[in-house]
């Protein structure tokens, strides 16, 4: 194969990997202003260009030879090989030489001898042309030795990068990016109905009611339409033919067709009127029923009792959700948000976004179906929570009303419950008798506020490890006020229906029914006593003497085997006279009759003493250090109390001063 043959081949490949598809109508701009656009009697569209600036990159370079040739003719690139025509769908046109190989009749030079084929064919050839262009005879074993030239079309597209690769104005308006099938690179072309060159300008729509075909389907009147064109009839005439060939005919039934017409308006007006009217319906439906179970869930009681517990003006700064705000925080009230079941309904841990998408962990208490006298206790926490500004009560964030049970949102408290600490042994190495006494003393403080120091004071009827949360510090935090109580002032107790949970449970509300903040005391009683044995207040797998708790340890106390039931983690803790201190708390807290049991005021500053103690062992009862204690527990009084014991609270103690002693007596 000579030389000019491999260049072609060579060529060919190199044009297959940069085609570009360009329109065939060529009644539009082709090329950039202020280039030149035909070279002889052939057209140079753009990407081609006779100059820098012109072509898209120099393998589209056209050389116009105006110097030998008249006229003048373009030639590929810098090269002999003329081109002939240039299409803007993706054909090059061009002439190409004849590759030959002659040899004599000795057949000297020839590949093979060639002697007995000599006389009819002297010579080998080799060459591309163009389909359709060359048809063979025999006479051109001899004569095709006068011919020079083939013509040849070939393939070219842009590039080497497919549609999806390239920017998305590659291909300008009108037009679409094809992938090259038989080589790389891509090309445009314009959309149908459209013309011009896609990779210059863009393509514009073509005028086919100017075509003399398409305006003689119309009969009568053709309208050009962006990328298309369709055929109406003039007015007074209907169509009676086909989408291509329309059939005008006078219009009798012009007035049928209006009363239709007018019809199908007036239908689809009144359609409209009553899908609106239904859907301000469904809002109204929506309004009434959201009003409904504000009724229902004790709005307006929860509205009536602040009012009326706060003189008519409520500081309540609770926030009102939504309760498309609580389903997305709780994926919907998902199971998988579950953090603890109680007797008045559900809590779910959510995640609430405000307007500065700051995430807050919130704990939402999701109200059982109940009854009416369960409605009055989701209302009766809320107003008993409104009352309440202590660090160690969970601290109410919102409530809802807009849904079919009511719903309390709180600070989540990441710990758990007492409850989980002192009967999980695996936790029971991180809960020594130090923070045991801490927790004691801040639960007993917030119980301490509630009687005495609340604008109104508050019974919280249900004390119990389960209700004592605990943060990340391990910082009590009392939950759970549904069950809680506010004791006018001018009443000492409350005749109530009997409620709270067995085994804290006072002996003698139970008998009577009669609701006093001694109540409260009993409870916290068996608190204690949990927290100093380790045991549940209430176990109906042990033996009978040992299933109550309180009844047990009293019992144990009275008999001198107090080491006997003291959790033995407390006991490596503790020393004997500081247990025996808080034993001895304990039982005064479960004495039977509420009079012989100390307040809760007594109670928290006898606990914040005993853990001060703790907290500086350099204390002690030695009597030559007697003068250095009553110092010591007249400071601890004055410090903590003044501070409503570690709460948040206005009115302090600091009027009493060492108001008691810390007796050890026999337990009985």
């Amino acid at each position: 194969m000579s030389a000019t043959i491999k260049k072609i081949f060579l060529l060919r490949l190199v044009l297959v990997a940069i085609e570009v598809l360009l329109v065939s109508s060529q009644t539009v701009d082709i090329t950039r202003e202020g280039c030149q656009d035909k070279c002889g009697n052939v057209s140079i569209p753009y990407p081609f260009g006779t100059r820098e600036g012109c072509y898209y990159d120099e393998d589209f370079l056209i050389t116009c030879n105006s110097t030998s040739y008249n006229p003048s003719k373009p030639f590929l690139r810098v090269s002999d090989i003329e081109v002939t025509n240039i299409s803007i769908d993706g054909k090059l046109y061009i002439t190409q030489d004849i590759a030959r190989a002659c040899f004599t009749k000795s057949g000297v030079g020839s590949y093979n001898n060639q002697t007995e084929v000599w006389n009819f064919n002297p010579c080998s050839y080799a060459f591309l042309v163009q389909e359709g262009k060359f048809n063979f005879t025999s006479d051109m074993l001899s004569d095709l030795r006068n011919v020079s030239q083939f013509p040849v079309v070939l393939d070219w597209s842009i590039g080497n990068e497919t549609c999806s690769q390239i920017k998305n104005n590659a291909c300008k308006g009108n037009a679409k990016c094809l992938d090259v099938k038989n080589g790389l690179g891509y090309r445009c072309k314009c959309n149908e109905g459209y013309e011009g060159n896609p990779y210059l300008n863009g393509c514009t729509d073509i005028n086919e009611c100017k075509d003399p075909v398409i305006a003689n389907k119309c009969k009568q009147r053709c309208i050009n339409t962006e990328g298309n064109y369709t055929c109406a009839c003039h007015k007074g005439y209907h169509n009676n033919g086909t989408a291509d060939s329309v059939d005008c005919i006078a219009d009798h039934q012009t007035i049928f067709v209006q009363i239709i017409l007018g019809i199908g308006v007036g239908l689809i007006s009144l359609l409209i009127c009553i899908s609106w009217l239904y859907l301000v319906y469904k809002r109204w439906k929506l309004m009434k029923l959201k009003e409904k179970f504000f009724i229902q869930n004790g709005g307006l009681m929860l509205k009536q009792q602040l009012s009326e517990r706060q003189g008519g003006a409520s500081n309540q700064t609770a926030k009102i959700f939504t309760e498309d705000q609580l389903k997305k925080a709780t994926n919907h009230f998902s199971e998988a948000r579950i953090v603890g079941k109680g007797g008045f309904g559900t809590v779910y841990k959510g995640i609430i976004a405000d307007e500065r998408a700051k995430e807050t962990v919130v704990a939402i208490k999701k109200s059982k179906l109940v009854d009416r006298s369960q409605i009055e206790q989701f209302i009766n926490e809320v107003v008993v929570l409104s009352q309440i500004n202590h660090r160690n009560v969970v601290k109410l964030l919102g409530c809802c009303f807009e849904t079919e049970v009511p719903l309390l949102v709180y600070e989540f408290v990441t710990n758990g419950t007492l409850f989980d600490y002192i009967h999980n042994k695996s936790k029971e190495s991180n809960f020594a008798w130090e923070i045991r006494l801490r927790i004691a003393a801040e639960t007993a403080g917030v119980l301490s506020h509630l009687h005495s120091e609340a604008s109104i004071p508050i019974i919280h009827r249900d004390v119990k490890s389960t209700n004592i949360l605990l943060d990340d510090n391990l910082t009590a935090k009392v939950s759970d006020f549904g069950a809680s109580r506010l004791v006018p002032s001018d009443q000492a107790q409350l005749s109530t229906v009997v409620q709270g949970t067995v085994g804290y449970l006072d002996p003698e509300y139970l008998q009577t029914s009669q609701l006093t903040d001694k109540s409260d005391v009993y409870s916290f009683g068996v608190v204690l006593v949990e927290l100093l044995t380790g045991k549940k207040a209430l176990s109906v797998d042990k033996p009978e003497k040992e299933r109550n708790l309180a009844m047990y340890f009293l019992s144990a106390l009275r008999e001198d085997r107090l080491v006997e039931v003291i959790d033995g983690s407390v006991i490596n803790g503790a020393n004997v006279e500081q247990l025996k201190e808080v034993s001895n708390l304990a039982k005064r807290c479960l004495k039977v009759e509420g009079k012989e049991r100390p307040t809760m005021k007594e109670v928290a500053m006898e606990l914040e003493a005993l853990r001060r103690m703790v907290m500086h062992p350099w204390v002690s009862n030695d009597e030559s250090n007697a003068e250095e204690n009553e110092h010591l527990l007249d400071e601890i009084t004055l410090e903590t109390f003044s501070h409503g014991g570690g709460g948040d609270t206005s009115s302090g103690y600091d009027t009493m001063r060492n108001p008691f002693t810390l007796p050890v007596d026999d337990g009985r």
